[in-house]
């Protein structure tokens, strides 16, 4: 009788903890643990761009294209933004702060990549404005308006 309780409970257990966080979310969790780590061992000041183009060229089609137009855009219009890899995905921060990312649709699995902007961005517009962009392909209206938007947010 025992037996057959404690592997119940333990099944349990397990059912559980798997529900709290998807693989996807626990190997991101993992990318920013290793990022963090070999931020402590870099010497202050490094650049951290050729870790995020090594990230981009490991991305599927559609998701490389969009990441490198990404990463073009905020280089031309906002120079003062850093890139850095943010839970294994191309990021941009200001004084060590992720302003803007870009999060690559396989991640999760997701129909759609994802442009977003932390509160550190400055894109405050009244008593409410978007925070996150889906992407599927970019237009020149597009990177247009992701262009000033990067702008806006790098203050």
């Amino acid at each position: 009788m025992k037996d057959t309780k404690k592997a119940a409970t333990s099944a349990t257990a397990t059912a559980k903890k798997s529900a709290r966080f998807t693989d996807e979310e626990r190997d991101a969790m993992k990318e920013r643990a290793k990022e963090l780590k070999a931020a402590s061992r870099r010497k202050a000041g490094q650049d951290e761009e050729n870790s995020v183009l090594e990230k981009i060229a490991e991305m599927p089609g559609p998701d490389r294209v969009l990441a490198e137009r990404i990463h073009a855009i905020v280089k031309a219009n906002a120079p003062a933004l850093a890139p850095k890899l943010w839970y294994g995905m191309p990021a941009y921060a200001r004084d060590g702060k992720v302003v803007c990312f870009f999060q690559a649709a396989q991640k999760f699995k997701s129909r759609y990549a994802t442009l977003g902007f932390n509160d550190t961005a400055d894109l405050d517009d009244g008593v409410m404005w978007p925070t996150a962009f889906a992407l599927t392909e970019l237009t020149a209206a597009g990177e247009k308006k992701i262009a000033a938007l990067v702008k806006k947010a790098a203050g």
